[in-house]
């Protein structure tokens, strides 16, 4: 596969998964076009620098992903700033506490408006696009957070939302394989991206086998790969990333 332009949804700060994904793509050659949402100016500026020292180009947008047209926007704009993609990572994602006794039809609707329904327009629109276009190899990376792996209490409307983008993988990775688009989902676990307290971080490390909470990069690391050309004969796959992380 040969080296192309990535897309990189929430990418917002420099400790996020986003950001360490955009470094990994960079690295192996890649273009990169990222998205946020109202993150800080002179941040964005400074990370394109930053990218921009592995010898590629970079460029970053503030898209509200909750817009219905948002899939089409970030398609346009990155054709016109970068050339079209082959390579879609959708990490942006929306998440707040709720439980059963203060889910609403509100809570649950802005959930869903980010974490499944601009994942499902972007995944449609690229490979329309891509198949217009007539790509030859094409890459999309779907995050989830391991919502068949355990229960995540009072967060029911982020669980219904992300546990969905499972599903979505392994059906459009059936629809489009014949692309030459591989659809695939990481769950990276518990990762440390600046949300959480010393205190957590004690309580959970404890049940990695390896010890340690996960990182960014960790999970940067993997995407890449399903990324690359050594990984086109996977498709369809959710792959639990998470460190030998046990719930008990």
């Amino acid at each position: 596969m040969e080296k192309g332009i990535a897309i990189v949804t929430g990418v917002s700060h420099e400790k996020g998964i986003g950001a360490a994904t955009c470094k990994r793509l960079a690295q192996a050659g890649n273009d990169i076009f990222f998205t946020h949402w109202q993150a800080d100016k002179n941040w964005e500026e400074q990370f394109n620098k930053e990218i921009r020292q592995y010898g590629v180009r970079s460029n970053g947008a503030s898209i509200d992903l909750a817009n219905p047209d948002a899939a089409k926007e970030v398609l346009d704009t990155v054709e016109e700033a970068l050339g079209f993609p082959s390579i879609l990572v959708n990490n942006a994602a929306y998440s707040t506490n709720d439980g059963y006794k203060l889910l609403d039809a509100q809570t649950l609707d802005a959930h869903y408006a980010v974490n499944i329904r601009s994942v499902s327009l972007l995944c449609v629109e690229f490979a329309r696009r891509f198949e217009e276009k007539e790509m030859q190899a094409g890459r999309i990376i779907n995050l989830t957070s391991g919502q068949a792996q355990g229960p995540m209490v009072n967060e029911l409307a982020y669980v219904a939302t992300k546990g969905a983008i499972s599903a979505l993988t392994l059906a459009l990775s059936a629809e489009i394989g014949e692309l030459g688009i591989t659809v695939n989902a990481v769950n990276p676990g518990p990762t440390d991206t600046g949300w959480m307290s010393e205190k957590l971080k004690q309580e959970l490390a404890p049940k990695f086998s390896t010890k340690r909470i996960g990182m960014p990069d960790d999970a940067a690391r993997l995407i890449a790969f399903l990324a690359s050309e050594e990984a086109e004969w996977i498709t369809g796959q959710v792959i639990n990333s998470e460190g030998g992380f046990f719930r008990n």
